[in-house]
């Protein structure tokens, strides 16, 4: 049985990188948010978005009345805040919007306030000091280095061999940016924010570590197939645990089960493989990450080595990529993930 999610556990949000032409980035303005008033377009996470793709794609199509284009995941970032749960928030690069798109775009007035692109410099600038750092990350990333693994919008794991600390500039918020597409004056929010929070659905995030024997075969606790919601569907299940979110990130986690399960490799985990989302069908969606493990020699007790075509689409598919550069695949039940563009 799958445990139900709490208020511990994480929220889920999805935001979208327009580029144009000219190397700058779209941004907005948020009209309830007077403190911070500049993001990028996107959205938290509801019950009927089967995937974070979908919260973009349905978050634009409300906000802007445009239907986007999505290309590869940018970045998952486990951010943090004193005030409310982690948020496991994905970006992701979309097709440039033609002229005709722009033309159309129809900005719905309780959330939005205006439009504008800007260059890198005045993004760093004007996105809350956070977000900066996260769409600052993938705009850093090389060319096919991405998804960037960030926690509190900061790199982590392999993310951090090519990406290196960089503070943000001054915090200028919206000044001196030209907000086309309306200046509708800040609205009271409907709710305010611990009520809020208190009644955004919620999201349940394990870790899996894979690891390997000296053949290579993959290291599966003994049983079947995961029984508690979070496997792929098929095949053995791999080592890991439920996150538990007020206390620890998900690469944490995998420290802990590194440090915690005889049998694996010691040790930090190593680079982050894939990250697979389960949709919910309605009711909490659940979100693996899948870690590199190493190779232990022997396996201890509780494990047994298994071909890699008897450990399923998800560990298949984290295997596929274990020896390539770059950030983890993103999944959808053990399937690569689908884009638009």
């Amino acid at each position: 049985m799958v445990p139900a999610v709490t208020a511990s556990d994480p929220l889920a949000a999805a935001g979208v990188l327009f580029p144009d032409g000219a190397g700058r980035l779209m941004v907005v303005r948020a009209v309830y948010e007077r403190r911070h008033p500049v993001e990028v377009p996107g959205g938290g996470w509801e019950l009927q978005d089967a995937t974070p793709r979908d919260t973009a794609l349905r978050e634009i199509a409300e906000e802007m009345a445009v239907r986007a284009e999505l290309g590869p995941l940018a970045c998952v970032d486990w951010a943090l805040d004193a005030l409310r749960p982690p948020i496991v928030s994905f970006l992701y690069w979309a097709a440039p919007l033609t002229a005709g798109q722009l033309a159309a775009v129809r900005l719905q007035e309780d959330e939005l306030g205006g439009y504008a692109f800007v260059t890198p410099r005045q993004a760093a600038s004007a996105l809350p000091p956070k977000l900066s750092r996260r769409v600052a990350a993938c705009l850093r990333a090389p060319a096919g280095w991405g998804p960037v693994e960030l926690e509190d919008s900061l790199p982590v794991g392999q993310s951090r061999v090519f990406l290196s600390h960089e503070p943000a500039p001054p915090y200028t918020a919206a000044d001196g940016i030209d907000l086309a597409g309306g200046d509708r004056p800040p609205v009271i929010p409907p709710l305010d924010r611990a009520t809020y929070i208190a009644t955004r659905p919620r999201i349940r995030v394990a870790v899996r570590i894979l690891a390997t024997d000296a053949a290579g075969r993959v290291l599966a606790e003994d049983g079947n197939a995961a029984a508690d919601g979070d496997g792929d569907g098929s095949g053995p299940r791999l080592p890991g645990a439920v996150v538990a979110a007020e206390a620890e990130t998900p690469r944490q986690a995998a420290a802990r089960v590194l440090a915690g399960r005889p049998g694996l490799p010691g040790g930090p985990p190593g680079r982050l493989l894939g990250l697979d989302w389960l949709p919910g069908g309605g009711g909490p969606a659940r979100l693996v990450y899948v870690f590199d493990g190493g190779t232990a020699v022997p396996p201890g007790p509780g494990l047994r080595p298994v071909e890699a075509g008897e450990a399923g689409p998800r560990t298949a598919a984290c295997l596929a990529v274990r020896d390539s550069p770059g950030g983890p695949i993103e999944l959808v039940g053990g399937a690569p993930a689908v884009r638009t563009v």
